[in-house]
């Protein structure tokens, strides 16, 4: 029999999280069924391994095991399409017109963004997701992505000049 103390326990540790774990999975898998399945997967995976949770940010952790469960899903169900090559031009960005990016991101609306978003490969997404849309710390992204704090920063820093490059040219179509 389950101890109902450790449930209750997870419970209110963990499921305050859901939303962020939803949200992550949504950008990550891009489709609103898939990315329930992911939740309910990671959240299965969670409640199997809640006694190696040894503290820290629990939003960190959930999110950890969101992402991983999210590449596993990808792995299986969409190969390889995930991969990005680097290309300097794509990902150096550029800080000459840092005025014209924050201009363009200011007049964008939430339809053009979440358009930006869906343009960014999957390692560029999940940080922006992290940062900017659940307010995770460096140090918290670094952990839930396993990789180190200056990767993540470079990768925030590469997406947000895609968004701000993306956002700017949709708005110069549009004008």
């Amino acid at each position: 029999m389950p101890d109902e103390t450790k449930a209750v326990d997870f419970d209110r540790t963990f499921l305050p999280h859901m939303n962020a774990a939803y949200n992550l999975a949504r950008w990550l898998v891009r489709d609103d069924h898939d990315a329930q399945d992911v939740v309910q997967e990671a959240y299965l995976r969670a409640v199997r391994f809640a006694g190696g949770f040894r503290g820290g940010d629990p939003c960190a952790w959930i999110l950890s095991i969101v992402r991983n469960t999210a590449h596993t899903w990808l792995r299986r169900n969409r190969g390889s399409e995930s991969s990005t090559e680097f290309d300097e031009k794509l990902h150096g960005g550029s800080t000459d017109d840092s005025g014209l990016e924050a201009d363009a991101v200011r007049k964008a609306d939430g339809a053009m963004i979440r358009a930006a978003l869906d343009e960014l490969p999957e390692e560029f997404r999940e940080v922006i997701v992290m940062r900017d849309i659940e307010g995770l710390s460096y140090k918290e992204i670094a952990d839930a992505a396993d990789v180190p704090i200056g990767t993540v920063m470079s990768r925030l820093a590469r997406a947000r000049a895609r968004l701000a490059l993306f956002l700017k040219d949709r708005i110069a179509k549009e004008a």
